[in-house]
């Protein structure tokens, strides 16, 4: 199948031009920002790993599948279905701004003979090869199976390969619509908006694209049975869920779907001839428009008004650290991206939670849902924001930092850590305590956010490990680990700790014996990494190059010189060895 795939690909890119195909690739490999990266970075090694961990999802779905497609099979064919828009909306969000030229592809581009619809069509087929790559990792082994197995039900002999195209055909169709979606509301801002005024609202725009995928993702109900399809409460759900209408597409393609549920597949039909044609007629407009107004509009600079003062949090350098990773944060797309990721699914988290008291009578004991999701919240903030400081903002600005570094090192490395605190766990502890108010008895709800303030600075210093860098500062290289080790490895830890945790806490603070001997764990575990790390950056030095360790191999190769006193025969053998 891979020979196959492989050489039907080879005989599409012989009749494409060549410019289509050099531009094709440089836009697909531009993915990732290039100027963030680290001169040894390896793209293809990084965007291959990140395939591993959707090969690893679809084998997982295979065996979800393979349980559940004969007894739930809308709410399987939901799942898969909604999964797959998830994926694609956030690689689509991630790539957000790279459907449009930028400056620098206006000053290589303009002056080569290179028409505006080619770099159109290049930039429209990488983006559309990633989701095409994502479809395929993510789908593969579901989408073989289940058409199989549902497929076994159908009488006719062409129920296999009936089923095996309504599951694709509905799984392109659900990316297409989301990605038509979004280019049509970027096109449309585009041809609207001035371009300065553009700049400044697809920032928002991509946070708030980010933000509601994952909401719908996390709060939207799973009606996985007929009966709840048809009930007539539902219907305004399922009138405004794109995933149902595409579980409809699927199943009328399928040739399962009840009369009942037709509206909802024309629904499907009618949403992406809108979209496709919407994203094709605003793309082309606005295109022929952004690319001299991007080559004529200055870039965007901080305003001059505003509110330039910052609370002190400590020395001066602490102040400024702060005050830099908050801006580098607020004003780049790329680390505004990353970090909402892992703010979206708290948002999702705290929701949930908020969702269960708004329907609460009364105060009720605090359960452990709560503690877990309290924990849950907490890592995620402190490790999104830690993944955030590793990537960079400008390289090009490191030089000041590195001819203005004045103070020992081990006042940065403190800098980043108050910087940690006062953005990550001080915000989480807030949430906290409000999310708390309509749980009893108050003694526990205070001894389960000590546990908690405890757990978040306990996260920092684990963070703080081996980070001898400032914020933002240092180059990034991509394929320097192996991310579905470290994605699985952390998922399972992860999700078993935060359990094993808000049962064991559950218990603690109902016993002032248990209590107080967590309480005394946690804070010599705090203490132990704390005088670790400050112990280690005495002597640590600043760095803001990443690269690979250097590899020193030994060839094994000597010469010995010939003894001018040996026979002949003496040479030839030591001629020999040294060979």
């Amino acid at each position: 199948m891979r020979k196959l795939i492989a050489a039907l690909l080879a005989r599409v890119r012989a009749y494409l031009p060549p410019q289509f195909k050099v531009l094709h690739q440089l836009f697909l490999l531009r993915v990732v920002d290039l100027e963030a990266l680290s001169i040894e970075a390896d793209i293809p090694r990084f965007l291959g790993q990140f395939g591993g961990v959707l090969i690893m999802l679809s084998l997982i779905h295979s065996v979800a599948v393979y349980w559940y497609i004969v007894a739930y099979p809308y709410r399987l064919e939901h799942y898969l279905i909604s999964t797959t828009m998830l994926v694609a909306g956030l690689i689509t969000v991630v790539s957000w701004d790279s459907i449009f030229p930028d400056r620098r592809d206006i000053m290589v581009l303009a002056p080569l003979p290179i028409r505006p619809g080619m770099i159109l069509g290049t930039k429209l087929a990488a983006s559309a090869s990633l989701l095409g790559i994502a479809l395929l990792a993510l789908n593969t082994a579901p989408g073989l199976l289940g058409p199989f197995l549902l497929g076994q039900l159908h009488p006719s002999i062409f129920g296999v390969f009936q089923v095996l195209a309504a599951y694709w055909f509905a799984m392109i169709g659900a990316i297409l619509f989301l990605y038509c979606s979004v280019l049509t509301i970027q096109g449309l801002a585009a041809l609207i908006l001035p371009c300065r005024a553009f700049l400044l609202l697809s920032g928002a725009l991509q946070l708030i694209a980010f933000g509601g995928f994952i909401s719908v993702y996390f709060l939207e109900p799973n009606l996985g049975t007929l009966p709840e399809l048809l009930a007539p409460q539902n219907h305004q759900i399922l009138a405004v869920s794109p995933q149902f209408w595409f579980l409809a597409l699927l199943n009328q393609i399928n040739g399962s779907l009840p009369p009942e549920l037709a509206w909802l597949a024309h629904r499907a039909w009618m949403a992406l001839g809108i979209v496709i044609s919407g994203a094709m007629a605003s793309m082309t407009l606005s295109y022929l428009r952004t690319m001299k107004a991007t080559l004529e509009a200055p870039d965007l600079l901080p305003g001059t008004s505003g509110i330039h003062g910052l609370p002190r949090i400590g020395s001066s350098l602490r102040v400024a650290i702060a005050a830099f990773a908050f801006r580098s944060l607020s004003r780049s797309r790329q680390h505004r991206v990353v970090y909402a990721f892992f703010m979206a699914i708290v948002a999702a988290i705290a929701v949930t939670c908020l969702r269960r008291e708004l329907y609460a009578h009364a105060p009720e004991p605090l359960p452990t849902s709560f503690l877990i999701a309290s924990f849950l919240m907490m890592t995620l903030a402190v490790v999104g924001l830690r993944a955030v400081f590793s990537l960079p903002i400008s390289l090009n600005a490191n030089w000041m930092l590195r001819t203005t570094q004045l103070t020992p090192t081990r006042k940065y490395i403190d800098a980043t850590r108050v910087t940690l605190l006062v953005f990550s766990v001080l915000p989480m502890m807030v949430m906290a305590v409000l999310l708390s108010l309509n749980y009893r008895p108050w003694l526990h709800v205070f001894q389960h956010l000590g546990i908690l303030a405890i757990f978040g600075y306990l996260l920092i210093e684990l963070a703080m490990i081996n980070f001898d860098k400032v914020p933002f500062t240092c180059s990034y290289l991509p394929g320097k680990s192996n991310i579905q080790t470290v994605f699985w490895g952390a998922v399972f830890a992860w999700t078993m700790l935060t359990l094993l945790a808000g049962a064991f806490e559950l218990d603690a603070i109902g016993s002032a014996k248990t209590y107080s001997t967590v309480i005394g764990l946690m804070l010599a575990a705090l203490i132990a990494l704390g005088t670790f790390n400050r112990f280690r950056a005495r002597d640590a030095v600043l760095y803001f190059e990443d690269l690979p360790p250097e590899l020193v191999i030994r060839l094994g190769l000597m010469y010995i010189p010939p003894d001018p006193s040996s026979s002949p025969k003496v040479l030839e053998q030591q001629k020999s060895e040294a060979e």
